[in-house]
């Protein structure tokens, strides 16, 4: 039973890249199958320009995340952690909105590439959201807007002292 987390975590691992990989190459197959069949999406230039951030992205996640293994057959790395949160969190979003943009682009056509103007909203969204919550932790600090517990609030009205918090 030695090193059952990080041989779960490879399995796990090496399912989900699969998968992935596997529904990348059937949306881009679907994709250049309506293109040079019905001329579905009329244009390349913008799936070429959109999709390439998340083949960039598929790579890394590979590189990151792939198990590798000795020659014997044992587990050498169980690779990083694909649920972890932060930048894989947004990478995987970044690739779950590409794919989407490529089915609603082989479905309804070359408009459906300005969906793909949400990911620079997401980005600044994500920065604001992390600054602010940076200052706020950091403002907090004083102490000032702290609530009180319930524990403080009895014992300041049956007199006692109360507590102040530097």
């Amino acid at each position: 039973m030695a090193k059952k987390a990080a041989k779960s975590l490879s399995t796990r691992n090496a399912s989900r890249l699969n998968n992935t990989h596997l529904i990348s190459l059937t949306l881009n197959a679907l994709f250049f199958v309506l293109h040079f069949t019905l001329n579905r999406p009329a244009r390349l230039l913008p799936y070429m320009l959109f999709n390439t951030p998340a083949i960039v992205i598929e790579i890394s996640l590979e590189r990151l995340g792939r198990p590798s293994l000795h020659r014997d057959g044992s587990l050498r790395r169980a690779g990083e952690d694909l649920d972890a949160k932060g930048l894989t969190e947004y990478m995987w979003d970044i690739l779950y909105w590409t794919w989407g943009c490529i089915g609603l682009a082989c479905l309804l056509g070359d408009w459906a590439w300005w969906l793909y103007a949400v990911v620079p909203l997401y980005s600044a969204w994500l920065a604001w959201t992390t600054l602010g919550g940076i200052r706020n932790g950091l403002g907090g600090m004083q102490g000032d807007d702290m609530e009180d517990s319930k524990r403080q609030k009895k014992m300041e009205k049956r007199g006692g002292q109360r507590v102040v918090y530097k």
